[in-house]
């Protein structure tokens, strides 16, 4: 089965219609959004017959739903293996543009105005590129793309973040690589892969590296590992935001005795310092993190005081986009204009731009037209 936009849907089922258009119509910021993860089932089936490469289904909507119920096996490790077939289609620096370049028209037509894609080069050099002629292809498809979305009459903004992976013991090399892109669009550096027995302290190295360079992190954690992933990514990392981070809750006691939540030294921490939860609802619910999109843990964090954004994670391994994602949370765990607004803004004032860039974003794009629709209404 489809949604209307002809992503396949997912697994928590589909939000009213009318619901997902209205929340498109807003401007939306997306921080952890892989770029292969997101390529469209069409385009897969088109390059993989170019690259010699056997696909589990043959037609796009077919294709689609694999993928959705392949990574919904309840295990990050297996969500992981679907992978394999995505990165196979972008072993070449025109597949790479025109994957990066649909992107942006994805995202562009799903209301988002910025968005930070982030992918690991490493993956991408079977068919014989260099690391730095798949960031050279990657940069010139998402230009592209975001010049296409403009003559469409859409605006929007991408950057990027170079992804090292976990197992692989290539962040120096990567760390590197993402320094010597900060001025070409690269605005942060990323570990991802298998949490668990991979943690942070594998890339001690890399991460010292962009603390003296001055250089954003963000580190997936706290998603199939819990609070030790966590502390290493924020104090060893010094990680600027948690990819996924809803493990927190497991530092957050109930305390019949009190008058309310007591926190625990790493929640406290977290919270304190506004370092920002990368949630992604319905994949947190395809790994096993999350047991629904009503029960996730963005909602009790973000009324908790935590910083928290909505994401995509995978929208091709998801079957989703943005705003099906919020309308998820405004029709199964309650939330409100005033909710999306506030999510949508910490992302903002949290992105990896120049705090002017992110104080125009929010002032001049964000903030009027949420006032627009809601009547002035738009903060929690």
């Amino acid at each position: 089965m489809s949604q209307s936009d002809g992503t396949p849907a997912g697994v928590e089922g589909e939000p009213d219609p009318r619901l997902v258009e209205q929340v498109r119509a807003l401007p939306t910021v997306l921080l952890h959004d892989h770029l292969d993860g997101g390529l469209r089932p069409a385009t897969i089936i088109e390059l993989a017959a170019g690259a010699g490469h056997v696909l589990p289904e043959s037609t796009p909507d077919a294709l689609g739903a694999w993928f959705v119920r392949a990574a919904s096996s309840g295990s990050l490790e297996l969500y992981l293996e679907t992978f394999v077939h995505t990165v196979a289609v972008m072993q070449t620096a025109q597949n790479l543009q025109r994957v990066a370049r649909e992107s942006v028209l994805d995202l562009a037509a799903d209301g988002v105005v910025y968005a930070e894609q982030r992918y690991a080069p490493e993956q991408h050099l079977a068919g014989g590129l260099t690391l730095q002629q798949v960031v050279d292809a990657v940069q010139v498809g998402l230009a592209e793309g975001v010049a296409q979305a403009a003559a469409q009459g859409r605006t929007i903004q991408v950057r990027t973040l170079l992804t090292a992976m976990r197992h692989a013991d290539r962040g120096d090399e990567i760390a590197a690589l993402a320094l010597a892109n900060r001025e070409a669009g690269v605005v942060g550096f990323d570990i991802a892969g298998a949490e668990a027995g991979f943690p942070p302290s594998r890339q001690a190295s890399a991460f010292r590296m962009l603390r003296d360079a001055s250089f954003p992190t963000t580190v997936h954690a706290g998603e199939a590992a819990g609070l030790d992933s966590v502390a290493e990514a924020v104090h060893l990392a010094g990680a600027c935001r948690l990819g996924h981070g809803v493990r927190i809750l497991d530092d957050v006691h109930d305390d019949l005795s009190a008058s309310g939540p007591r926190l625990g030294p790493l929640a406290h921490w977290v919270r304190d310092r506004r370092i920002p939860l990368e949630t992604c609802p319905t994949s947190n619910v395809q790994t096993g993190a999350a047991r629904s999109v009503a029960e996730h843990p963005v909602t009790r964090l973000k009324r908790l005081g935590f910083a928290v954004t909505v994401n995509t994670d995978n929208r091709l391994q998801s079957g989703t986009t943005l705003s099906r994602e919020l309308a998820l949370l405004v029709e199964q765990a309650g939330w409100t204009p005033a909710d999306l607004c506030d999510v949508t803004v910490t992302a903002a004032q949290h992105s990896f731009l120049h705090h002017d860039e992110r104080t125009r974003l929010v002032v001049d794009v964000i903030e009027p037209a949420y006032a627009a629709a809601t009547g002035g209404r738009h903060r929690a």
